[in-house]
């Protein structure tokens, strides 16, 4: 592997975030410590525990995840979109590098600044509320692995959009959505039996569940099927990008 590929085009998207450091990393910052004074003040008075585990408390394990899950969609759709929107994509392709390589490049920029604003977060919290981290080492996985996959899934809209309207569709309209209705502000088990079915087909699910039991020993699905969710989100990212440079779909036209 050319790791000097791999270096080169990591360091380039990491210098474009600290040149924007306010809309990349502390514009989300202060968005979601606006959740904690809403949720955890205005719901958190009317609503006591989750659980056995305080509601300001039980909302930032979601908090971090959209977060998270919005910002390695974003930077990583816009890091790749961008080089074909000016047109320097070509000199990309053409550089020796594999496909692997400038994957490995952009996704791993783009899980590193969604890292960096979870664990921003995540900090953040301790000033808000009276938090505990049962499982650290799963806790740091599920972050780390959360942000790889949405990143490498990113990557793929960055490639598929054609213009700055779609590139903004999926975060917008089905990420944030999916986020919501995913448990992050409540536990599955507060709804009707009907739609807890229902929720379940919905894959944020299985990551918010799996990071808040690593907060809390608390799950609404079980700690193995939010694994293989998220293993298996990442599989088939993987092999769509690969189908994409085998192919050239949407990059050498």
């Amino acid at each position: 592997m050319n790791l000097e590929a791999v270096r080169a085009i990591y360091l380039f998207e990491m210098s474009r975030t600290f040149r924007t450091i306010w809309q990349s990393i502390v514009s989300p910052v202060i968005s979601t410590s606006l959740y904690f004074v809403v949720f955890g003040a205005a719901i958190g008075s009317r609503i006591d525990q989750v659980e056995g585990v305080s509601y300001g408390a039980f909302i930032v394990p979601g908090l971090i995840m959209l977060s998270v899950l919005v910002q390695s969609v974003t930077n990583a759709s816009f890091g790749i979109y961008f080089p074909k929107f000016i047109g320097t994509i070509y000199e990309l392709l053409s550089a020796p590098a594999s496909f692997l390589e400038i994957t490995a490049g952009y996704v791993l920029a783009a899980a590193t600044k969604s890292l960096m604003i979870g664990v921003i977060i995540l900090l953040t919290a301790f000033f808000f509320v009276d938090l505990r981290i049962e499982h650290p080492l799963w806790m740091v996985s599920f972050l780390v692995l959360t942000c790889l996959s949405f990143s490498l899934f990113g990557f793929i809209i960055g490639i598929w959009a054609q213009n700055f309207e779609q590139l903004q569709l999926v975060p917008l309209l089905v990420v944030t959505p999916l986020v919501f209705l995913g448990g992050s502000f409540y536990s599955i088990s507060m709804l009707p039996p009907v739609w807890q079915t229902i929720t379940l087909f919905n894959p944020v699910v299985y990551l918010v569940s799996g990071f808040r039991w690593s907060f809390f020993g608390m799950s609404d699905v079980g700690l193995g099927w939010s694994l293989l969710a998220i293993l298996a989100f990442t599989a088939i990212c993987l092999a769509t990008i690969w189908w994409i440079f085998r192919t050239g779909y949407r990059i050498r036209s």
